[in-house]
């Protein structure tokens, strides 16, 4: 039976933005050796009316969304000519399009700003829904020149207090750096509270010593098994006291991509992201992947029947 490798999905509009998003998206997909498709949701016929739609000629916000669609696949294909390129304009909105075809994707892709999202804006709400809710690491792509243009040379990773340790964005970023040939920072952020002492029962001797040890030991415990699985990667441990959205920020100044991890709990829909996660979204100065927990991420591109 004839199989097809899952693709990278991007959202493109027309906009500066989502044109960068598609850069991405490609350079992601020869990466990993998949297909790309490109999805321009459009609401066309409900604006136009059916009786329009049904006419012998197209109207004209089809014939706008298929040249957009039209002319982002030729711009891949400049690009990446041995890349293989599809490109859709499904009549729906754009968050539900992406998340279907998230369903069955390796990623998606999508800018930081829409067409006609307000200036001001750090990030649009097409971006934070699908960020939010996608079944596939969700990539947004956001950042300052250097973070943009991968001239930092590494990964950032940032590991959270989940119980049991969320292993998935690991294995994620890990899967990144090694394809990339870039050094990967794993980095988590501890806090010692003003109230402990040193007469604390657990805490004998320093209470920041404690926390920093406890830290770096969680590090350990996570970092085990990807190490062994990907030896040729350089990893550098990082332990920083202070909240851990300031902390990745710091650190995603210096980084080509920023992972973080999201995930699903019982009677939700979707991923739910803290405070980590819609910062870095919001702020962080380069491109930022979103992993949802047993996503199947960092695995070799599955193939579906």
């Amino acid at each position: 039976m004839r199989t097809m490798l899952s693709p990278v999905v991007a959202g493109v509009d027309g906009s500066e933005s989502s044109l960068r998003a598609v850069d991405w998206a490609a350079d992601e997909a020869v990466l990993h050796g998949v297909p790309l498709r490109l999805v321009y949701a459009s609401l066309w016929q409900r604006y136009e009316g059916a009786a329009l739609a049904r006419g012998l000629s197209r109207p004209d916000g089809r014939v706008m969304a298929e040249n957009i669609a039209g002319s982002a696949a030729e711009r891949v294909r400049r690009v990446a000519p041995g890349l293989e390129v599809t490109a859709d304009v499904p009549q729906e909105d754009a968050v539900s399009a992406l998340l279907r075809e998230g369903q069955d994707a390796f990623a998606l892709v999508v800018g930081s700003r829409g067409r006609g999202e307000i200036a001001g804006l750090l990030l649009g709400s097409v971006s934070l829904a699908v960020a939010s809710r996608a079944r596939c690491p969700a990539f947004v792509v956001r950042g300052d020149k250097a973070g943009l243009e991968a001239a930092h040379g590494r990964i950032a990773l940032g590991v959270g207090d989940a119980d049991p340790p969320d292993l998935t964005a690991v294995r994620f970023a890990f899967a990144e750096a090694e394809l990339r040939g870039c050094g990967l920072d794993v980095i988590r952020a501890w806090r010692c509270p003003s109230h402990e002492t040193s007469d604390h029962p657990l805490l004998a001797g320093d209470p920041a010593r404690y926390h920093e040890e406890q830290a770096s030991a969680l590090l350990d415990e996570v970092l085990a098994s990807s190490e062994k699985d990907h030896p040729d990667v350089r990893v550098r441990r990082v332990t920083a006291e202070g909240p851990a959205h300031k902390v990745l920020l710091e650190r995603a100044a210096v980084s080509d991509l920023l992972v973080v991890g999201a995930r699903r709990r019982e009677g939700h829909v979707g991923t739910q992201l803290g405070r980590v996660a819609h910062t870095a979204l919001h702020h962080a100065a380069c491109p930022v992947v979103v992993v949802p927990r047993d996503s199947g991420a960092g695995a070799s591109p599955g193939a579906t029947p």
